[in-house]
């Protein structure tokens, strides 16, 4: 098993992401820095630097497409592979449009963290209004607004990480909450098949953010992947 767990988190998120899944493994786990950067590539550097020699690597929605930089950059520091709640597509017109749009709105002072709206597709609607839902908008509040347009710009600028899929060779397990409509099932689908031997799991009572919404079965399924 894994000794050292390199985490890394989504848009607008902190250690936060991660707090209840490293409290239920039996690993030291480093929660990255992805604040500080404005491309995928230079967030993986910086999280190279702060990691252990090997380690085992964990990435959720954009913590994922760090993830898959890092298995570009420095596929031999990497034992095992988890993506969460991620993709291996970049984006589409549309979205890179939807984002800039965000960043626009930001620049005109109009950054209020996760917006009610938005809380509404991160989590499951059974979650909405709980302490766990407070949390989330506190992490976003934390993270603010300069390392928001930073990530946003990063995340539209991702590239296509389809085609180097093949090349990884750890044991990899592709996680989604059951609920998830922001990166829906048939993303996560194409991840496990794209990677040789991935293991494909489904969360239930989440959407987006299966490590604050359903622990517990992400900790079962971490600890099952980190065994192989």
């Amino acid at each position: 098993m894994a000794s050292d767990l390199l985490l890394l988190p989504g848009l607008i998120c902190d250690e936060r992401l991660w707090r209840d899944v490293i409290a239920g493994l039996d690993a030291r786990s480093i929660v990255a820095d992805l604040t500080q950067d404005d491309s995928i590539a230079a967030m993986a550097q910086r999280a190279l630097v702060a990691a252990p020699a090997r380690f085992g690597l964990a990435g959720l929605s954009m913590g994922g497409y760090v993830a898959l930089e890092i298995m570009r950059q420095a596929p031999e520091r990497v034992t095992h592979l988890a993506l969460f709640d991620t993709s291996a597509r970049p984006d589409d017109e549309a979205r890179k449009e939807t984002r800039r749009k965000g960043i626009e709105m930001v620049r005109q002072g109009r950054f209020i963290g996760v917006s009610r709206g938005l809380l509404a597709s991160l989590i499951a609607p059974q979650h909405l209004g709980t302490p766990m839902a407070e949390d989330v908008q506190a992490m976003s509040e934390r993270v603010g607004q300069a390392a928001y347009m930073r990530q946003q710009t990063a995340i539209m600028n991702r590239v296509d990480s389809r085609p180097t899929l093949r090349d990884i060779k750890v044991p990899t397990l592709v996680g989604i909450g059951e609920s998830d409509k922001l990166t829906p099932l048939e993303l996560a689908e194409e991840l496990a098949a794209g990677i040789a031997g991935a293991e494909l799991v489904q969360f239930a009572d989440s959407a987006h953010l299966p490590t604050m919404e359903n622990p517990s079965a992400v900790i079962e399924a971490m600890r099952g992947w980190l065994g192989r």
